[in-house]
Order: structure tokens, then C-alpha cells, then sequence
């Protein structure tokens, strides 16, 4: 097919009216054009739409991208994302899947279509891209103080009577700027919050006791601009975590939620909200949760899990509840990142032309796991090349001796930890298991 190439303005499209489904503004991602911006992309099709490009349903190894190039698997990604849309069913949680690990309005789509509730962000930002995409609820998993967000939500709401927002609080101090904030932008509606509780001394954000989070209650209930629904926290941050003590602290937020019920501290909202859930205590907050006790409102038991998206071959490989509960499924690496072999100086070293600009690094280093030939197309296992660090455009590889590997050889390696994977891509091709790119996934980070 011939394409269309305009030149001038390439820029992102805007996305449409207000009102309209993620869905229909996503879709709108295929009318970008493809040009300098975009790593790895073919030089031949600068100027066609994403959607001309994916059309052409190019090979990722023989239809023109350059090296470094970052792929998805196809029939990983869908895998991933049936997998915890039966999970959450089973065990009857409701999902919103931390949408900070792609910052893809696609993958939005995909996880709303598959019964998500909504989205959870961490920081102002991504939930402005998520309102750009018509994500209709957001759960930000932060307490939120810039009072020029603030001023930005109260306008959202007020603007779109059926968006639904809640934050987290922790202190008194920030439900004080809070309050201070929205009643200066005049907010129509209160800002529906959940207390964190902290995962206990020395971990991350929260209200460290149950006295620390009925204060932050206390000083809700006399905000004119907040609603109290719930309580939420992290329990990846549980220290010297193990199964017992993270259903311990699961079993302590549950009772939090049901004192404050009992003390009628919900008596404004339509539901309590209990969420927790990251990507590697999942199987326990399911345990936890299936215990909660009947409460005076129904109970939304909120799963926020994100990196279940592409799964990765190191951190979330070793640490996802699956392996505990392998009758339950198991999640797919989706990610390779493809390299070439730029320089062979001696029989035990390599050099590929991927480095810290391409692949995450923050919690494991790529692993080597397939060697696909310059000669003929020919892929091989990568025995006996390891990856032993990462410069800034280089990777630097140890051979064994007698290690087939030669200048031109591409390098097919895993990620660990996608979050740090995405975000070094803006569009990302979507590749079936021989090579035919079918979508480009676009990421706002």
C-alpha cells in the first residue's frame, strides 16, 4: 500500500472532545506520524502514520528497524492481561493496575476492557495524561499537596460530574493544604480520600499507627472539601517482608477500615474502599481480603498491581506470588530488547550497541537470552554470553571460550523491572512470536 507522507508538523495529535471513551482517543494515537522522534523505527517510513506503519505489518528483523530495538510480545501482553482479569474475578477483587509501569493509553484500554475499575497514578502528571485519554477514575496512590494540581483536579471535577477521583492522605498537615487548596479553586464536589496506613517503621509513606490514622480522619471529617471512603496502603513495603508478616499488616489495615466503620467515619460515602496490591504480595492481599468482615457499606477491595503488563525476566520473575500459587497461572516476560554485536576485540568480550539509554538497569542487568545471526536469520540460545554491565550506548558482554558470536549478530535480551523498561521508549513495537510488528504501543512519560 502507498502512504500518505505529508511533511511539516509531526507532532503528537491532541486528543478529542471531552466526553469521549478511551477507547476513541487512543485509537487516535495511529494518526502520529513517524519521524526522528521515535528510536528504532524504520528510516524508510518517516512520514507515514503509525497506523500506515503497523498496517504494513513489517518484520521486526528484515523490515528496516535499526538496533537497539525494544519489542512486546503480542501474545504476551494479551496473556498477561486475561490472566489477572481472571485473577481479580476468582477471588472477587476489583482492579485499577497501577498504570505508572507503561503510561500507555493503549494498554489503558486493554486493562479497561478487560473489567478494570479504573487507573491508579502516583503523581499529578500521569493522571493529567490519564484525563487527556478519558480515563474516567483515577486512583492516585500519593497524597496529593501541590495546590496547583489541586486547583487543576477541582476544575476536572467540576467540570465532568461523572469523574471519580480518590487520593491518598497520611497527615494532618497535608489534609490541611488539602482543604486550603480546593477551597481556594472553589471546588463543587470534596475530593474523595483514603487514609494510608504505613507499612510500619522505617518503610515508605503512611500513618505510622492506628492513632496516627484516626488524626488524619479526625482532620478530614472537618475538611469541607474532602470525603473519607477508605483506607489503602502498600504492603511491599513491609519490612523484612515474608508471607506472615505481610498478611500481619494486610490484617491491620482491614481492621482500620473496620473501626473507622464502626465509628461511623464513613457515614458520608457510598462505599468503603480497602486497597492494596503491588506486584508481588497479590496472592496475600487476596487471602486477607477474603476475610474482610461485613461492614455498614459495601466493600470495594481494590487491587492496584502494574507490572503484570510485560512481566520481566528478573525482579518480578523471582518475585511474583504465581510461583507461589503456580496452580493459579503463570505471567510472561514480554519484553526483548535486540542488540547488535558492534565489536568483538578479543575471544571472551563483546561490545552490543545498547546501553543505559535502552534497557533498565536499576534492579538487574539484560539478560542475554537468544543470538540471532547477521549471516542468515538463524536464532541460536545465547550460551555462554552473559551480560556484565551497562555504559550509556553500550553493553558490555562476557563470552566463554569457544562462544559463537560475531560482529552483525543481533542479541535478543530480558528486562528486569518494567517500569524503567517503558519509559526509555515512546513507541514500542507490538510483535508476534515471528517478528510481525502489528501495533506500536505509544508511552507519555
Amino acid at each position: 500500500m502507498t502512504a500518505e507522507r505529508p511533511t511539516g508538523h509531526t507532532a503528537a495529535p491532541a486528543p478529542s472532545a471531552p466526553g469521549a471513551s478511551p477507547a476513541s482517543l487512543a485509537s487516535g494515537l495511529a494518526d502520529e506520524r513517524v519521524d526522528h522522534r521515535f528510536k528504532a523505527l524504520p528510516p524508510d517510513a518517516e512520514g507515514l502514520t503509525v497506523g500506515a506503519l503497523a498496517a504494513e505489518r513489517r518484520n521486526l528483523f528484515t523490515g528496516g528497524f535499526t538496533t537497539p530495538v525494544l519489542a512486546l510480545s503480542a501474545e504476551s501482553v494479551a496473556h498477561n492481561l486475561d490472566l489477572l482479569e481472571t485473577y481479580a474475578e476468582r477471588h472477587g477483587l476489583t482492579f485499577a493496575p497501577h498504570g505508572k509501569t507503561s503510561m500507555s493509553p493503549q494498554l489503558f484500554v486493554d486493562q479497561l476492557k478487560r473489567g478494570a475499575w479504573g487507573i491508579t497514578a502516583a503523581v499529578p502528571h500521569q493522571a493529567r495524561v490519564y484525563r487527556a485519554y478519558g480515563i474516567g477514575r483515577i486512583f492516585l496512590a500519593n497524597e496529593l499537596v501541590d495546590a496547583v494540581a489541586l486547583r487543576w483536579l477541582a476544575g476536572e471535577m467540576t467540570a465532568d460530574p461523572a469523574f471519580r477521583f480518590v487520593c491518598y492522605v497520611d497527615s494532618v498537615r497535608g489534609v490541611e493544604l488539602m482543604e486550603a487548596a480546593l477551597s481556594t479553586a472553589g471546588a463543587t464536589r470534596p475530593v474523595d480520600v483514603v487514609v494510608e496506613l504505613g507499612a510500619g517503621e522505617g518503610a515508605r509513606t503512611g500513618a505510622r499507627t492506628e492513632a496516627d490514622c484516626a488524626a488524619v480522619a479526625d482532620a478530614v471529617a472537618a475538611a469541607g472539601s474532602l470525603r473519607l471512603v477508605g483506607v489503602a496502603g502498600y504492603e511491599g513495603e513491609v519490612p523484612d517482608a515474608d508471607p506472615e508478616r505481610v498478611r500481619e499488616w494486610l490484617r491491620r489495615l482491614v481492621g482500620l477500615a473496620a473501626g473507622f466503620d464502626a465509628a461511623g467515619r464513613f457515614s458520608g460515602a457510598d462505599e468503603v474502599i480497602i486497597s492494596a496490591g503491588g506486584s508481588a504480595w497479590f496472592d496475600a492481599v487476596a487471602d486477607v481480603f477474603a476475610e474482610i468482615p461485613e461492614l455498614t457499606l459495601p466493600v470495594l477491595k481494590l487491587l492496584r498491581s502494574g507490572a503484570y503488563v510485560s512481566h520481566d525476566d528478573g525482579h518480578y520473575k523471582h518475585l511474583t506470588p504465581f510461583n507461589r500459587v503456580p496452580e493459579e497461572g503463570a505471567l510472561e516476560p514480554a519484553f526483548r530488547l535486540w542488540a547488535q554485536v558492534v565489536s568483538r576485540p578479543t575471544g571472551e568480550q563483546a561490545f552490543l550497541n545498547a546501553g543505559k539509554r535502552d534497557a533498565a538497569y536499576d534492579l538487574d542487568l539484560p539478560e542475554a537470552q537468544v543470538v540471532r545471526s547477521g549471516r542468515d536469520g538463524s536464532v541460536r540460545p545465547a550460551t555462554g554470553v552473559t551480560v556484565t554491565g551497562l555504559s550509556d550506548q553500550h553493553t558490555w558482554v562476557r563470552t566463554e571460550a569457544g562462544t559463537e558470536l560475531e560482529v552483525g549478530d543481533w542479541v535478543g535480551m530480558g528486562l528486569s523491572h518494567p517500569c524503567t523498561s517503558f519509559d526509555k521508549w515512546q513507541l514500542i513495537p507490538l510483535a508476534e512470536a515471528d517478528g510481525t510488528v502489528t501495533d506500536y504501543i505509544r508511552t507519555f512519560f
